[in-house]
């Protein structure tokens, strides 16, 4: 690097510079930060660190709109002690506090609010009237003054009191209180819970550590961090180039690279240890600050219908019944004849139904396991950190130096057609190879050019992510020294044909040719890297070499990078060919006779495929013309039912013993005379077509080439 350079670089670096803190300065437990790491990914790491001893609360706020982030990202690392818990109030702490509360925050905005929203409870006045009650209501009353000076609002309370009801008016009152302790305590909770949501955008975390058992009064450190989403910093380069990076001679530039941030964390960096990270992480938010509810779904309770049993009156056993009818009929025998009846015997018992088995008591429960998560380090980014403290007040953006170092590069000519079609682009080939440090983020470069010993802008360019062992080319300007003209030209060639089966295959290779003839710069020569666009299945077959030195081109994600050298003053000419083979398919028994003949006369095949289809095409005519015979016959015949349906609609109305009543009879003859002729001929002409199409059949089935 120039010693221009690096003293520019040191002179910018200064007021970045900044006293680290002393230990001294921080309180003991206190948490400070220490470090911070922004990344590409749109997220900043954010690590404090304070010194403990024993256990220790460590407290830490963030601003609410971070709380998500931090609870998915919080990392405390106690290398001699333990990690307890963190917790946070919750998302809602106003809404949380009055939940229980018999007055919501609304009712606090005013005295008559609370007291109407407190209806019931007891009070004590002080004052002119000292009075001890529960509270009625409190309403408004609107008084008019003397000589129009307007209106005065007060509010008439009313108490239920031990002599019964009573008024009082609240603006005359000294004081005025609740008798119940619990009700103070709940209104004293409420206004302090009032007076904490003041600050509601910002919530504290409390972080417990507990100290080893062996060393508990040692003081150790404790680190606490955390991801949270922050301003993209951005990469700005400037690369100046020497004046002998000229024409297509190669050389080294020197390259500053910086990155502008932005300190929008909410607090101050004081003496923090500043990194910048390039790469691509996967960076997400989860709403963990928010509480969720599992919908279950509702099942309604089941109601059995009403059912009103008539009175039971009584049953008898089956085969008792049998044996009492049977005795009553024996005993009105009995009775008829004299004789004396029997008693019969009352049934047995009814079994006791069985009780069932007493309940056993539940199975016992165990803990489901757990199955541990896996976990894969990753480090795809590239790291840069600044050497010495920096400070910046929140709010602040800041450069900060990230490179400074020779870098090769090479000057030449891009041509992109869809960019600039009549003239290639000013550009530079920028190596990142063994003597790069590290990879370069992506960003945005000015380019100045040193002429007679001064610095001239030359302009901008954008500069893509730059891995160390590759290289990238960086287009600043239209070259108007050198036109480029280009020209199209398809052609299509036939390199294969076979016949088998009566299918004919042809193997058809598609040709784009473009030409482009590049007038060179009349005072230097150029390396001019044409792009050439790349096509789905199609494949590079000119140049194989001679262009592009012998060596395959480059490629990149849509064209081909040829590059051309073009002497000063003269015209270059680069083909550039690209090659599609597909295969067509053709039944040659459907193929019409001037298909088939305009493929026998292609001199693209070979002899025995011309002959082959020119007797193929021979064949395909005589069916055709019998199959024209078959429809002129039909058509006729057609015609001939059409009109004996109109001369038969005729007949209907005109008198039989009319001249034209005749005639029509007469012409109907004839017609159907001609009916018998066509159908005769018609029956030979189907005959003939399929005779000629079973021999193409045949002839085709049994050709092979």
């Amino acid at each position: 690097m120039s010693g221009i350079t690096k003293a520019a670089l040191f002179t910018l670096a200064v007021p970045l510079l900044a006293a680290p803190a002393l230990a001294a300065d921080q309180p003991p437990g206190a948490l400070a930060l220490k470090r911070v790491l922004l990344s590409t990914g749109g997220v900043g790491y954010f690590e404090h660190e304070a010194r403990v001893s024993g256990d220790a609360a460590l407290t830490l706020e963030v601003r609410r709109d971070q709380v998500d982030d931090v609870l998915k990202s919080i990392v405390v690392y106690d290398d001699r002690g333990g990690i307890g818990t963190v917790d946070l109030p919750g998302q809602e702490p106003l809404e949380t506090a009055f939940r229980e509360l018999p007055f919501t925050p609304d009712d606090l905005a005013s005295p008559t609010a609370l007291l109407n929203a407190m209806k019931g409870a007891e009070v004590q006045t002080s004052g002119s009237r000292a009075v001890s009650g529960r509270l009625l209501s409190v309403t408004e009353e609107h008084t008019q003054l003397p000589n129009g000076g307007g209106t005065v609002t007060r509010n008439r309370v009313s108490l239920m009191t031990a002599e019964g009801l009573r008024q009082l008016v609240l603006e005359e009152t000294d004081s005025l209180r609740f008798a119940d302790p619990r009700v103070q305590a709940q209104l004293d909770s409420a206004l302090a819970a009032v007076a904490g949501a003041a600050g509601k955008e910002r919530r504290r975390l409390t972080i417990r550590t507990t100290a080893p058992q062996a060393d508990a009064g040692a003081e150790r450190t404790v680190r606490v961090a955390y991801v949270v989403a922050a301003p993209l910093w951005k990469a700005t380069y400037r690369l100046t180039l020497p004046e002998s990076v000229k024409g297509a001679e190669g050389g080294t530039g020197d390259l500053q690279g910086w990155a502008v941030l932005e300190n929008l964390s909410g607090d101050d960096w004081k003496g923090v240890e500043l990194s910048v990270a390039s790469g691509n992480p996967v960076t997400f938010r989860q709403a963990l600050y928010s509480a969720y509810f599992v919908n279950r779904p509702e099942v309604p309770v089941e109601v059995l219908g009403r059912v009103l049993p008539p009175p039971d009156e009584g049953a008898v056993a089956a085969d008792v019944m049998a044996k009492a009818q049977d005795s009553a009929v024996r005993s009105r025998a009995a009775a008829e004849s004299g004789a004396p009846t029997a008693m019969a015997a009352p049934p047995p018992p009814a079994p006791a139904p069985a009780m069932s088995a007493p309940f056993a008591g539940a199975m016992p429960q165990r803990a489901a396991e757990t199955t541990p998560a896996e976990s894969t380090e990753a480090t795809a980014q590239v790291l840069f950190r600044y050497p010495q403290p920096v400070t910046l007040a929140n709010g602040g953006t800041m450069m900060m130096p990230i490179t400074a170092r020779a870098i090769p590069a090479e000057r030449l000519s891009l041509y992109q057609p869809n960019t600039q079609p009549r003239h290639p682009l000013a550009a530079l080939r920028l190596s990142n190879g063994d003597s790069g440090e590290t990879g370069l983020p992506p960003g945005v470069l000015t380019l100045y050019e040193r002429l007679g010993g001064a610095a001239a802008y030359v302009g901008d360019a954008r500069l893509a992510t730059l891995p160390a062992g590759e290289s990238r080319i960086l287009s600043f300007a239209v070259d108007q020294a050198v036109t480029v003209d280009r020209s199209e030209q398809p052609s299509r060639t036939l390199s294969r044909a076979t016949l088998a089966d009566g299918v004919l295959q042809l193997t058809v290779t598609d040709r784009q040719t473009t030409t482009y003839r590049i007038a060179g710069a009349a005072g230097e020569d150029r390396t001019v890297i044409v792009e050439h666009p790349r096509r789905s299945g199609w494949e590079l077959v000119q140049p194989t070499g001679g262009a592009t030195g012998g060596t395959a081109p480059d490629l990149t994600a849509d064209a081909y990078r040829l590059p051309v050298a073009v002497p000063a003053g003269q015209t270059v000419t680069l083909a550039v060919a690209l090659e599609r083979p597909r295969i067509e398919r053709f039944g040659i028994s459907e193929m019409s006779p001037e298909q088939v003949r305009a493929y026998a006369s292609s001199t693209e095949l070979p002899p025995p495929a011309r002959e082959a289809l020119a007797k193929v095409a021979t064949l395909r005519g005589a069916v055709a013309d019998k199959e024209r015979r078959v429809g002129e016959l039909e058509r006729e015949q057609a015609e001939i039912g059409k009109e004996q349906e109109r001369l038969r609609q005729n007949l209907a109305t005109l008198p039989r013993d009319s001249d034209l009543f005749k005639r029509t009879i007469a012409k109907m003859g004839e017609q159907e005379t001609r009916l018998d002729g066509l159908s005769r001929e018609l029956t030979t002409a189907r005959k003939e077509a399929d005779t000629a199409r079973n021999t193409l059949r045949d002839q085709v089935r049994g050709m092979t080439f």
